[in-house]
């Protein structure tokens, strides 16, 4: 079986790609920009609010390791995904909850775990099921930010460990020794 990629936006990519770089069958996972007008954007472009640009990871993983589901229930239990473009204090279209999926099975499951974590949660859950769109890497110092400096960052320190604590809770057995 050869490789997938999955695409998600839950806040800042700094926090979500965290999330899941140390899970059993994820290869890769890259920080960047989709769901704009603007090509090419620059971070400081997509921090305005003003290209429709949503911040995301793109996933590369192993389809015989980590199901495409799987990858959904742990974004659905790592960010909120009912409140409408804002996660924290980031706030802004570039922080909504989206998902760009790759195929028309991809979308399907999209939907259906939409409707799975709804059942899990008291509010709407807003989380857009978007087309496809051009790709844009984010600049290579937001890349594996959490590994390299996260640390010394107090937002991240603030945001991050808690999603951490909530995927060791929930999926512990995703987690590479």
């Amino acid at each position: 079986m050869t490789d997938e990629v999955a695409t998600l936006a839950g806040g800042c990519f700094w926090c979500t790609e965290a999330v899941y770089q140390n899970l059993k069958g994820v290869k890769s996972v890259e920080s960047g920009y989709i769901g704009g007008a603007v090509p090419d954007p620059t971070y400081e472009q997509v921090c305005s609010g003003t290209t429709g640009h949503a911040e995301a990871i793109r996933i590369t993983y192993d389809p015989a390791v980590i199901s495409y589901a799987d990858l959904l229930a742990i974004f659905f239990a790592t960010h909120d995904p009912t409140t409408l473009n804002r996660q924290g204090n980031d706030v802004g279209t570039q922080y909504r909850s989206a998902i760009f999926p790759h195929s028309p099975e991809q979308e399907a499951e999209a939907r259906a775990g939409i409707a799975l974590a709804q059942a899990d949660q008291l509010n709407p859950i807003v989380t857009a099921v978007e087309p496809d769109a051009p790709w844009y890497p984010a600049e290579d110092y937001h890349q594996q930010y959490w590994e390299r400096v996260g640390d010394r960052n107090p937002y991240c320190m603030a945001v991050i460990p808690p999603k951490l604590a909530k995927l060791r809770k929930g999926f512990a057995e995703r987690i590479e020794a």
